[in-house]
């Protein structure tokens, strides 16, 4: 057997053991029914992910370290902006000006742009449309221009996903 099957093979039993104690943690259920579903996707996850917190060298402990610092900032992100499409909803004049936005980020991996679409997404307010990942492009849906123009100027989103992956 090669170094690289190997170290793949090693690769996927981390982030399966990883994902199957979340399971475990997460679902609180102990029977027959839920292990064996904890155990099947546990094992689909680590087919597909495994390379998220492996790399050639071993376990990628920045990128989780980064990615789990990530987590908390964008779940505040997605409260504030709860907030803000509350705000515009129940004001009297309702200040909603939809738009479709259009920028270019410097991110290509596949992980780092999914992230990102998936960050906009997951915020209130905003809606990534489409991605055209050969030159970081995004098409993103905002109720107004404040969201908007936390992509287009601001860029804070954007710049903590590339320092999670490595790509500013």
């Amino acid at each position: 057997m090669t170094e690289k099957k190997r170290g793949k093979g090693f690769g996927i039993l981390v982030t399966f053991v990883t994902m199957f104690l979340f399971w475990l943690l997460l679902s609180g259920f102990f029977d027959a029914f839920h292990i064996t579903a904890g155990i099947i996707c546990s094992a689909i996850v680590a087919l597909i992910s495994h390379d998220l917190f492996m790399k050639e060298g071993g376990l990628a402990r920045d990128k989780l370290f980064k990615l789990l610092l990530y987590i908390p900032w964008e779940l505040w992100q997605i409260v504030l902006a709860n907030f803000d499409v509350a705000y515009r909803v129940l004001h009297p004049k309702m200040p909603i000006d939809p738009r479709i936005i259009e920028f270019e980020t410097t991110l290509r991996s596949d992980f780092a742009l999914v992230t990102m679409a998936n960050s906009i997404t997951l915020t209130p307010g905003t809606v990534t449309i489409l991605v055209e990942p050969e030159k970081g492009k995004f098409w993103v849906h905002a109720l107004a221009q404040a969201p908007a123009d936390a992509l287009l100027v601001d860029k804070t989103m954007q710049t903590k996903v590339a320092e999670v992956y490595g790509e500013w």
